[in-house]
């Protein structure tokens, strides 16, 4: 049970039970249930917005470049400033790190099980991810679940905080709608790597694979879902609730999965290929969906490939 939850069971009326005992019996500082969150800095807000915006574009940007070229852009910002804000936005620059063997000691990590395996079928392998959505006032966290082979989106949940909860609720949802995987891939992000989250997958005979650290091809589908929403969508309609976040991302979403061409599936929606509407059994697919490069689970490798061939 969360933090929140334990603070929701504290009964400030209770005849018998004052309030220090409710929160010592539920293990809960009492400050953090009188604790008020203060609004965010707007200029904080609009900061982390063009922080958002650069980081798609440029992955690799740590905190010193992106205060450059924040500077270069006329925003007054310095170092500090914008390393706090990733933090808060959950984003570091893409790069391989040293001392990439230590672990948390209660936190296992496991191999990436995708390196030279051609998917061919839906199911066979899903994968998750978080990222930060902006908003006039404030933000919110999305977690979405994706059928790699299809790219169809299976489930999603907004949260305001980045809690385990809405993770594992809609790894719950897409499992009870579409069936198990026979592979889930993540990054090695906290939410991914608890027991809350594992014990859903392992629980289910799922077999579980992790990027590499500091390797955002390693699940590169899901990386290139959130620069389409955000361009397509977040970006131009500055939501401004929750609810209106929700409604925008639900309907963008039915839209990718059910009416939007891709490219790399013949230009079938996700909805049609994992469903089997436009080519019937996945066996029986065209040649563009059985072939395996047309399905690369090695982009990196792919993109060498076509730079040889350039020269």
């Amino acid at each position: 049970m969360s933090t929140s939850d334990r603070l929701g069971l504290v009964d400030p009326a209770d005849p018998a039970l004052s309030i220090v005992a409710q929160c010592q019996l539920l293990k809960v500082a009492r400050s953090t249930l009188y604790y008020r969150p203060l609004p965010i800095d707007p200029d904080d807000l609009a900061v982390m917005r063009q922080i958002d915006e650069l980081y798609l574009a440029y992955p690799f940007y740590g905190s010193r470049r992106m205060t450059v070229v924040l500077g270069e852009d006329g925003w007054v910002v310095n170092r500090k400033r914008v390393r706090r804000l990733m933090r808060l936005m959950g984003l570091e620059a893409i790069y391989q790190k040293p001392n990439t063997s230590r672990r948390h000691p209660d936190h296992k990590v496991y191999p990436y099980l995708l390196r030279g395996l051609t998917i061919n079928r839906p199911n066979q392998v899903w994968c998750a991810d978080i990222t930060y959505i902006p908003m006039t006032k404030g933000f919110v966290y999305l977690v979405a679940v994706m059928d790699w082979f299809s790219r169809r989106v299976l489930s999603w949940r907004l949260s305001l905080g980045m809690e385990t909860d809405f993770c594992v609720e809609a790894l719950r949802e897409a499992m009870e709608r579409h069936g198990r995987p026979e592979i889930f891939n993540t990054d090695q992000g906290v939410k991914f790597t608890s027991a809350a989250f594992l014990d859903e997958l392992s629980g289910q005979g799922v077999r579980i694979s992790m990027d590499g650290k500091g390797r955002f091809l390693d699940n590169i589908f899901i990386e290139r879902l959130w620069r389409s929403l955000k361009y397509e969508e977040v970006f131009i309609k500055a939501y401004g609730s929750v609810i209106g976040a929700r409604r925008g991302i639900d309907a963008w979403l039915t839209f990718y999965n059910e009416k939007r061409p891709h490219q790399a599936l013949g230009y079938r929606t996700p909805h049609a290929v994992f469903e089997g509407l436009a080519c019937g059994h996945v066996d029986n697919a065209p040649a563009s969906l059985r072939c395996a490069p047309a399905l690369p689970t090695c982009p990196q490798a792919h993109r060498q490939e076509k730079e040889v061939n350039m020269y």
